[in-house]
């Protein structure tokens, strides 16, 4: 007789459902982190893609069910978290007038990457630098007036709408991470339910 205990079906599938929602959930939280501090972010999202793998592919012995969950899992991230990102600021972000004083290519080595220098109208008349992460594409050009998103907690930089020739690629970010959210949180439920013991 082996030392080890045995779940019955009911509690094996709770217990697989726990990690398939808490899989998931945590890596769209370090998504959502790393649009603030990305190094913490970073950190987080590979710590739950370790210890998932480790469980899935080690404890449960699933080694297909890990492999897809961790690919499933870095893919998750890069789409959460611009989706959270514009998902933040276009619900709570405070619409702010602003005057855009500078666009500049920056032409890096794998291509354009653009900066958007702006300049509140109101208020404290703060300047921000933005990049791509904040929707800078060269829509706006040098002396433009356009609304902004800044945040209300101050701790992320303001979201530049979309010009008006630009396609809105937030609708394919958004059916992209749900997806992918649905293909890690299936693959882990699925190594928890068919685990193999030693």
């Amino acid at each position: 007789m082996s030392g080890k205990r045995v779940l019955s079906p009911a509690r094996k599938a709770v217990n697989s459902l726990k990690w398939a929602v808490a899989v998931p959930v945590l890596l769209l939280f370090g998504a959502g982190v790393a649009q603030w501090v990305t190094l913490l972010g970073v950190v987080v999202v590979l710590a739950v893609v370790a210890v998932a793998t480790c469980l899935v592919g080690g404890v449960w012995h699933r080694a297909g069910a890990a492999t897809l969950a961790a690919v499933a899992g870095f893919a998750l991230t890069l789409f959460a978290g611009p989706a959270v990102y514009e998902g933040y600021m276009r619900t709570v972000g405070e619409p702010v007038d602003v005057v855009v004083v500078d666009v500049v290519d920056l032409h890096r080595k794998h291509g354009a990457d653009m900066m958007c220098s702006i300049r509140e109208l109101g208020g404290e008349q703060r300047t921000f630098e933005v990049s791509q992460m904040q929707n800078c594409f060269g829509q706006a050009k040098k002396g433009d007036r356009i609304v902004v998103r800044e945040d209300p907690l101050g701790l992320l930089d303001p979201w530049l709408p979309y010009g008006s020739e630009d396609q809105d690629t937030s609708e394919i970010t958004v059916v992209t991470t749900i997806g992918l959210t649905l293909v890690v949180g299936a693959s882990v439920f699925y190594g928890g339910q068919r685990r193999r013991d030693g």
